[in-house]
């Protein structure tokens, strides 16, 4: 069955919730509001309080690795694509030192998640 973004970041969300009862650093994200369609009032109200296209959907503001924290932009599991205004953000947060992952789905972003804050997962 195919995900969409929305959904994927839901379950992920979800995800960290649970995992932060054993790696709470996991349930220190922050999601920030740039995708969706809106109505036209809220999308102007939404830029005046600088909401900027092409930010990551997710960020964990906790330095691992030698980064200062990460960014995590999801996308649907099958035929997600990168805007240039994405393209354009991630490889900004990436020159400054942050960690930035595209995940097409909830798979590679748990994988993604997992692995910066080495969390051991059981495959079972």
């Amino acid at each position: 069955m195919r995900q969409d973004e929305h959904n994927a970041q839901v379950a992920l969300v979800q995800w960290c919730e649970i995992i932060s009862v054993s790696y709470p650093e996991v349930g220190r994200y922050i999601a920030i509001p740039n995708g969706g369609h809106r109505d036209i009032r809220t999308a102007v109200r939404l830029k005046r309080e600088g909401v900027r296209s092409g930010v990551p959907d997710l960020f964990w503001p906790i330095p691992k690795h030698g980064f200062h924290g990460l960014f995590v932009e999801m996308k649907r599991d099958k035929g997600g694509t990168v805007t240039p205004e994405q393209k354009e953000w991630i490889a900004y947060l990436d020159s400054r030192g942050y960690s930035c992952v595209v995940c097409h789905g909830l798979r590679e972003a748990i994988d993604a998640v997992s692995a910066y804050f080495e969390v051991m997962l059981s495959h079972t």
